[in-house]
């Protein structure tokens, strides 16, 4: 009993320490489970399993040349097996008399199987990278096209920024788990199995030995796993949280300088980053304990090879009835590494994975929102619009029984220009909103051309439509880029013909580069007068069946006034018009104009019937007509 004690008291030793750090993790991690305030309640806790399930669904078009290289991963994998039991053989010649040409075959042996490894090795990260890219760029198109299709409330509700981070960022987590991360797991997990093969084979008390450490590696990873996990979402919140503030504030840059915030917006800056700060260091000080930890069983286990393996070979003594040779004792040291060093790989690249799963989980936390203004099934397609318009008891609310239309009902004929007029909050946007089904209402019904509007295809209902808002949104580009908005198929003379129509060719003919005039972000190198004619421009070549403005002639000067007010008047000619506006004046020639206050509607009927009835349209009349009178003393 006590030779035994003695012969292996360095095991013991060893695996009491290994013991006691497992203990330390387990303590520490049965802690950090019940300190529930740390975790984000709100935040989603996808199974892995799920998430490889949804991810491999994007790898499944490719999964003929995953097939081929597999086979060239087998290729590769061959030096990692048999390269020790040529070492072996080696080291065995220099025992015996041999000739110079059985060394040279070796030797050559070993270096062919190494060329061919890396061979397989370059092919097989070329074609990964490509399958990677390809399967990257469909999971960013797959998360725009969603966003495109979320409806107004939905995209209100999402921050700008986080929707940028989850096109941008987040999928370039998951390329890594594509080109690198699956493979290496496949093909570790062979190199481990034909490793341990080739080590019982050879000696299987060592392999016996060595297998003590398996354990503590498969433990220590299930704990990591669980920390590494909560790291990378921290990091992956901070992120969000601090490119949402990045792209709320340097949009509303000149707000903040007007009202002297920049001191107080730096502070709250500096917040976010320090929360980012200390999310990463989190994750490095996970990463940190892990790595070193596999490393120490690695180390160990090299420990005890030596250990045994000098004791019996200078000894001659055996160990669990086997004896051990010096060439043995070399294959096994060399096995020793091809067999810790996939669970070190996987254990360096376990960051990236947890990294590659926080992103996913971001990603499928935007794919899982449900639109809620999505096509019918038998929704049919609009071919033409002659623009007669009906609301049938409308109800509508942004929120659950906050009404902001109760009951509204009205009919605009084929080319008739109505106009909706009433106070803030009264319900006039939402109309045209309701119209283009921005928005799907609760109660009621809105018909174009006498067909119910959930009945027809989103993208078909807007195509008749043309819209012309007090905001307009110009695109990074050029002038003839946001009028045609990427519509093919037009010439510079069409386009210029849209501008002539509108009067918006009168500045830019003035350009020096004409329609190739550069356009920065958001068209702020324009005034607000030309922007709104290049709007109308853009609608008018889209050939619009009802044209829609809201508050289009809000905030602009007189003269350029003078020149929407003859745009206008000539794109009545071309269909449909709903004009909303607090400028009664620019609205005096409309067929008919609605009256709302509190969503419903008080009176209708053209200017001049409005003014006879002196209701509510007389009073905001007056109220305007005498403002004007005073400016103009």
């Amino acid at each position: 009993m006590r030779d035994f004690i003695h012969d292996y008291l360095p095991l013991v030793i060893a695996f009491a320490v290994i013991g006691a750090f497992t203990i330390a993790f387990l303590i520490a991690w049965i802690a950090i489970r019940k300190r529930k305030d740390i975790y984000d309640d709100n935040d989603r806790k996808m199974a892995d399993s799920k998430i490889i399930r949804r991810l491999l669904h994007y790898a499944k078009p490719y999964w003929k040349s995953f097939i081929v290289i597999f086979f060239i991963m087998l290729f590769s994998i061959v030096y990692d097996i048999l390269s020790p039991l040529i070492i072996k053989d080696i080291q065995d010649l220099f025992k015996t008399e041999f000739e110079l040409k059985q060394l040279y075959v070796y030797v050559g042996i070993y270096v062919g199987i190494l060329i061919v490894s890396l061979i397989c090795t370059y092919i097989q990260a070329m074609i990964l990278q490509k399958i990677g890219q390809k399967i990257l760029s469909q999971i960013r198109l797959d998360v725009f096209t969603h966003i495109e299709s979320l409806s107004h409330d939905q995209l209100n509700n999402i921050p700008v920024g986080k929707l940028v981070t989850r096109v941008t960022n987040d999928p370039n987590r998951i390329s890594f788990m594509f080109t690198n991360i699956l493979v290496t797991l496949v093909k570790n997990s062979m190199v481990i199995i034909g490793v341990f093969g080739a080590m019982l084979l050879l000696n299987y008390a060592l392999t016996l030995m060595i297998l003590c450490f398996v354990p503590f590696v498969i433990l220590f990873t299930v704990i990591f796993r669980q920390f590494s996990r909560r790291a990378h979402r921290q990091v992956s919140n901070a992120n969000t949280d601090i490119n949402t503030f990045l792209s709320e504030n340097l949009s509303g840059m000149k707000v903040t300088q007007i009202f002297n915030r920049e001191d107080s917006k730096m502070e709250d800056f500096e917040k976010r980053s320090a929360k980012l700060k200390k999310a990463k260091f989190n994750r490095m000080y996970v990463a940190g304990i892990f790595r070193p930890m596999v490393y120490m069983l690695y180390v160990t286990s090299q420990m005890c090879l030596f250990y045994f393996g000098a004791k019996g070979y200078i000894q001659q003594t055996e160990f669990l009835c086997q004896l051990i040779d010096s060439g043995v004792v070399v294959a096994f040291y060399m096995y020793i590494t091809r067999f810790f060093n996939p669970i070190q790989t996987l254990a360096e690249q376990f960051d990236m994975l947890q990294q590659s799963f926080a992103g996913a989980e971001k990603i499928f936390s935007i794919l899982d929102i449900v639109p809620e203004v999505v096509d019918e099934e038998d929704a049919i397609e609009l071919d033409e619009v002659r623009g007669e318009i009906e609301f049938k008891d409308v109800w509508f609310a942004y929120k659950p029984d906050e009404w902001v239309l109760k009951g509204v009902s009205f009919r605009i004929e084929p080319k008739q220009t109505v106009a909706f007029v009433g106070s803030t909050g009264s319900g006039k946007t939402t109309i045209l909103s309701l119209i283009c089904r921005n928005y799907d209402i609760q109660k009621g019904q809105i018909l174009i051309d006498g067909i119910d509007i959930r009945r027809i295809k989103i993208a078909s209902l807007r195509r008749h439509f043309g819209q012309m808002l007090q905001d307009v949104f110009l695109f990074s580009g050029d002038i003839r880029s946001n009028i045609l908005l990427r519509k093919e198929g037009v010439s510079d003379e069409e386009v210029w013909e849209a501008a002539r129509y509108v009067n918006a060719d009168r500045f830019i003919s003035k350009l020096e580069k004409g329609l190739d005039e550069p356009v920065r972000e958001r068209g702020n190198n324009f005034s607000a007068g030309q922007r709104q004619l290049l709007s109308f421009a853009r609608t008018i070549i889209h050939k619009p069946s009802v044209m829609i403005l809201d508050e289009a002639t809000a905030n602009i000067d007189t003269e350029t006034e003078i020149l929407i007010q003859d745009s206008l008047e000539k794109m009545k000619n071309i269909g449909t018009m709903l004009i909303v506006a607090h400028r009664l004046s620019t609205i005096q020639h409309a067929d008919n104009i609605i009256v709302l206050s509190h969503g419903q509607i008080l009176e209708q009927g053209t200017h001049q019937e409005l003014l006879h009835q002196k209701g509510r349209y007389h009073h905001l009349y007056t109220l305007q007509f005498n403002k004007q009178q005073l400016l103009n003393n």
